[in-house]
């Protein structure tokens, strides 16, 4: 479990094949690894994924052909800046929100420019990600918590603030660009809850008004 806050940007230095997985070498000055163990997750760009050998500046991972198949990591060229997450503990501040590090999609950026001090960025989303994505809700962008502005059916916008753009991948995006997408968790428990009611008895049945009547939707 991640919060969405980039501790640190690193590079992908080495992708070596594995038959149809490979072992990806992520290279970084900035984050510390003097309470990294073998067997800990890092957030590579949203993606969750699991240290297997371990240096003072660098990272050992392998990834599955699902991961690459079904993230942007399967095309990412070496050399690549990522942004860098380690796995929560109960010490850590929850300063973004939730995020898992299973990717839900590959969205594409459709505009970037610069609004005021702040850059806007619009994105299209998966037609079937898009029903979870809300106005002023969360969404994690290449493993950043972000939160959304407008929706405009499969496009929604973000304003992303200086220091947000300089201490991530994002001053590095371009028109046209793909990125990994995780929707807000608890959009997804929701529907789960929504659909699941028609399986109990009418009074234990989460409905749409009872999420309503307590706040919930």
């Amino acid at each position: 479990m991640f919060t969405g806050i980039i501790q640190a940007t690193g590079h992908l230095v080495r992708r070596e094949m594995m038959g149809i997985d490979a072992r990806l070498q992520i290279q970084s000055a900035q984050l510390d690894f003097h309470n990294v163990q073998i067997g800990d997750s890092i957030a590579v760009n949203g993606v969750c994924l699991t240290a297997v050998m371990l240096s003072t500046d660098h990272f050992l991972a392998d990834v599955s052909v699902e991961t690459l198949t079904h993230t942007t990591l399967g095309d990412l060229p070496v050399g690549s800046l990522v942004n860098l997450e380690k796995a929560l503990t109960l010490q850590t501040p929850l300063g973004g929100h939730l995020v898992n590090g299973h990717v839900d999609g590959v969205g594409i950026l459709t505009s970037y420019r610069p609004e005021g001090r702040s850059t806007r960025l619009q994105l299209r989303a998966p037609d079937e990600l898009a029903k979870y994505i809300a106005p002023k809700g969360c969404i994690s962008i290449d493993g950043i918590s972000l939160t959304v502005n407008q929706i405009n059916g499969m496009e929604f916008d973000l304003n992303i603030v200086p220091h947000t753009l300089i201490k991530t991948t994002l001053s590095q995006l371009t028109v046209g660009q793909k990125v990994n997408l995780e929707v807000d968790i608890i959009a997804r428990y929701l529907e789960r809850l929504l659909q699941s009611g028609n399986e109990y008895p009418s009074s234990n049945r989460i409905t749409q008004t009872f999420l309503q009547e307590h706040g919930f939707a």
